[in-house]
């Protein structure tokens, strides 16, 4: 694809009998029907999708797309990636960075020490995980809240991480 995309939620499940899909929003924007968006299904496939409505509900987006117009076809969506072209989004501020610049980048620990390479990201109940994987191989599950990340350098390739008390012995020990 030549585009730059970002992934901005995934489709959850079907909300109600009339089409609407509640959404696994991972950005802090409400965006949604602010937009253009493309919808990534399983296969890699993209395709433009327009908003008809959006609504929250239980502190989740739920959506209503053009040409969904039944719980089947809100079904059958389930899973697929709500995407927005790079270009289209404002610019980052200062201690802020997009997810997708993320992976690729080495989490370094208060003392300096590298902990691994950020992998790739999870999102069980909408929470942000971050899966660092250490250079033995090992995989950390870096629970992504702003009081657990120190500072962003994307220019050195690194993001510097406070992870709670503990949570290494988890995985290290």
């Amino acid at each position: 694809m030549p585009e730059d995309w970002i992934q901005m939620g995934t489709l959850a499940r079907a909300h109600g009998i009339r089409g609407e899909l509640s959404v696994d929003w991972h950005a802090d924007s409400p965006l949604l029907a602010d937009m253009p968006l493309w919808l990534r299904d399983g296969g890699g496939h993209v395709r433009k999708v327009r908003p008809r409505s959006v609504r929250r509900h239980k502190g989740r987006p739920l959506v209503l797309l053009e040409g969904v117009d039944d719980r089947t076809a809100a079904e059958a969506l389930r899973g697929c990636a709500l995407l927005v072209r790079r270009d289209a989004l404002p610019a980052v501020r200062e201690g802020e960075a997009y997810v997708r610049d993320l992976q690729g980048c080495r989490a370094v620990l208060p003392d300096g020490t590298v902990l691994g390479v950020i992998d790739h990201f999870e999102y069980p109940a909408g929470r942000e995980i971050w899966v660092i994987l250490t250079d033995d191989g090992r995989e950390v599950l870096f629970p992504a809240r702003p009081e657990f990340i120190a500072a962003f350098d994307l220019a050195a390739s690194a993001v510097h991480i406070a992870p709670p008390e503990g949570l290494l012995d988890i995985y290290l020990s």
